[in-house]
């Protein structure tokens, strides 16, 4: 039985109740945060929690990706990303990917959701049906997410093809590359979600977002690689 658990959420609302729903199981020491990146790091070290269930939206489309370089922080830990309603299919795939231990979502049924709970809390692993569905279906495994290196994010940054080629010196073919490693690396799948993830994980800001020139365009779309095995 798990012993301590770390709930990471930004539904306030459902803190309370998540909390007496664990505590009702016998599960002690358990503490809720909406504490994000370093300042979570530092409650995980300090903590050492047998269980982290972290809100699918927590990083909006960039969870994964921010579970996945926690895997890295803390490559022992428990980890189990939890959703209250719709969440893209192929985004909740990218958590198992990225080494999360299990994902389950309560809009798919309550019945799932209480299977998933049972078990992660009895230190086993729970995958949702439907995530399990997608990854079966692929025959070949998206990369899982890794971090940008610099060239990458200074090509976020710039506005669109031309202010990319003129201060970066970069040729259109190598912007197409770097494009397309940039959406591998995030774990994003179009342009809105890249915009989003970039603001989360603050690469660009909302006022530079404003002011973004209208060529800004982020294709081509990434291609489908072989799978390399997790990373």
């Amino acid at each position: 039985m798990i012993r301590g658990t770390l709930v990471v959420s930004r539904a306030v609302n459902n803190h309370n109740y998540f909390k007496e729903r664990l505590e009702s199981k016998g599960v002690k020491n358990v503490h809720v945060t909406a504490v994000e990146k370093d300042g979570l790091n530092t409650i995980i070290a300090d903590m050492k929690p047998d269980l982290l269930i972290m809100g699918a939206r927590f990083y909006q489309c960039s969870t994964p990706y921010m579970m996945g370089l926690m895997r890295k922080n803390f490559p022992g830990l428990n980890m189990a990303a939890l959703c209250f309603d719709e969440y893209p299919v192929d985004l909740g795939m990218y958590f198992i990917l990225n080494g999360v231990n299990s994902y389950f979502n309560m809009f798919e049924s309550i019945e799932h959701f209480n299977v998933g709970l049972e078990r992660i809390l009895d230190g086993k692993e729970y995958i949702s049906k439907n995530v399990k569905e997608r990854i079966k279906i692929r025959k070949t495994l998206p990369f899982p997410a890794r971090e940008l290196p610099q060239k990458h994010i200074e090509v976020i940054r710039c506005r669109g093809k031309n202010e990319i080629a003129d201060i970066l010196y970069l040729s259109e073919r190598t912007i197409d590359t770097y494009r397309e490693e940039i959406y591998r690396c995030l774990n994003v799948r179009k342009g809105e979600e890249l915009f989003r993830a970039a603001l989360r994980l603050n690469i660009i800001t909302e006022e530079e977002l404003i002011f973004c020139h209208r060529d800004f365009t982020l294709k081509p779309l990434p291609k489908k690689t072989i799978n390399r095995g997790k990373q």
